[in-house]
């Protein structure tokens, strides 16, 4: 915490010299004075909301950037591809255990079938191109918009089924979990005459 603030001087300091604003002109458009803000830039004057809420005002930027602060909350997941048995795996879950989602992009040249089996529980969905499913005794393929769930006890595999790449979206489960899909009953229509 004490590092944090003890930064926050400099920060406003080079923050007001990099738009070429000076004292004067951040005290007139704060309402604080010259003599405050340059305390405050020195390192000091501890920094409060009441003086930072004006600055961050006038510089229009967030009081987020003006001491500092991590960023949190922000809800998208910056995981990096990784090449796995020729295909591209992108992790959309950051931590393990529990349900794990992955887009995949198989490219067309893996259409040879090599069932396998472990433990687990899979749900897939097909984003683009057409996936074939080999699950046991059954030999599918499953277009774009089309969704296949299976215990991964069952010796399966799945690849391209044309000339191009599959995209698809994986829901895995380790412990066997399995996607909980809830869906509002249809409406019931009443006859037309």
């Amino acid at each position: 915490m004490a590092a944090a603030l003890a930064d926050v001087g400099p920060r406003l300091k080079r923050l007001r010299t990099q738009r070429g604003v000076t004292l004067a002109a951040l005290s007139e458009a704060t309402g604080i004075s010259k003599s405050t803000l340059s305390r405050l830039e020195a390192g000091q004057r501890r920094p409060s909301l009441e003086l930072l809420l004006p600055i961050a005002q006038a510089h229009r930027v967030p009081l987020d950037e003006l001491v500092g602060a991590p960023e949190v909350g922000d809800p998208r997941v910056r995981l990096q591809p990784r090449q796995a048995h020729g295909r591209t795996v992108l992790p959309l879950t950051r931590q393990p255990g529990g349900l794990q989602a992955w887009k995949i992009i198989v490219p067309a040249a893996q259409a040879e079938p090599d069932p396998r089996v472990h433990e687990g529980y899979e749900w897939l969905y097909v984003l683009s191109g057409r996936l074939r499913l080999v699950l046991g005794e059954h030999d599918l393929v499953l277009e774009a918009g089309e969704a296949a769930e299976f215990d991964t006890r069952v010796p399966h595999w799945f690849g391209s089924a044309g000339d191009r790449p599959v995209e698809i979206l994986s829901l895995f489960g380790r412990q066997g979990e399995r996607m909980h899909v809830r869906a509002r009953p249809l409406k019931s229509r009443s006859p037309s005459a």
